[in-house]
């Protein structure tokens, strides 16, 4: 008997298109993809391609011009601001390329802002020990490195226990070296917590990690591939 995967979240004909007087820019056009449960996804494509656009309206943060988005049985494109406000609060953990942490807080504090929000969160302690920066969740921003400040970005996002976990160019700001222990993050927390991930990034190298690839470019899937093989982080090199 076939076992077919679980879909976490699905975007059916989905368009966007930013208008600027009489001007029309199509960020998307037309993309059918699927999500599946526990899955970690690479999106890959150059700058301006439309992955931000896609991982934004799939997150929550966006709304299509066209198409539908579905949550398990919700339909996403029909909620409004405070219903959507929710789905991102209680399913979805962001991660970006600069890492939005609060200066004045430690990094525990930091990841705390989110866990004293969640419906069902780990604690700030936990998350930290997850991404393997358990002893310096004293330390304020300032006194941790690139890496680390990341790695404290994917504690926050991941302390909710979220559904989805979206990540955009989580290390576009880093060095391969350092890259690499924020990949390892995500790895785990992807395999420990099963929540399904995407990655944004420009880095081909990036997506022989990922359980499926999904090339986009000009605002349109172009191809989706499986890994037959999955890299362990540590094994990649850019």
């Amino acid at each position: 008997m076939t076992v077919h995967p679980t879909v976490s979240l699905s975007a059916q004909g989905v368009s966007k298109i930013y208008r600027s007087g009489e001007l029309e820019v199509a960020a998307l056009s037309a993309v059918d993809f699927d999500l599946f449960q526990g899955e970690l996804v690479v999106l890959l494509g150059p700058s301006g391609s439309g992955k931000s656009t896609l991982l934004n309206i799939l997150g929550g943060l966006d709304r299509p011009t066209s198409g539908t988005v579905t949550f398990h049985d919700q339909d996403l494109t029909l909620l409004d601001d405070k219903a959507l406000t929710l789905y991102r609060r209680d399913h979805v953990g962001f991660v970006f390329q600069f890492y939005n942490l609060v200066a004045s807080l430690t990094a525990r504090e930091n990841v705390e802002l989110v866990t004293e929000i969640a419906t069902h969160p780990m604690s700030a302690d936990e998350a930290l020990a997850l991404v393997g920066l358990e002893n310096r969740a004293d330390h304020f921003p300032a006194e941790l490195s690139g890496g680390e400040q990341q790695r404290v970005a994917i504690a926050r996002a991941i302390a909710k226990r979220p559904n989805i976990l979206m990540c955009d160019e989580p290390t576009g700001a880093l060095d391969s070296k350092t890259g690499i222990l924020v990949l390892e993050a995500l790895e785990k927390s992807n395999r420990e917590l099963g929540a399904t991930t995407v990655v944004i990034t420009h880095n081909a190298v990036i997506a022989d990690m990922a359980d499926r690839v999904v090339l986009i470019g000009d605002g349109r899937v172009q191809e989706v591939r499986t890994n037959a093989t999955k890299k362990h982080p540590g094994d990649l090199s850019w």
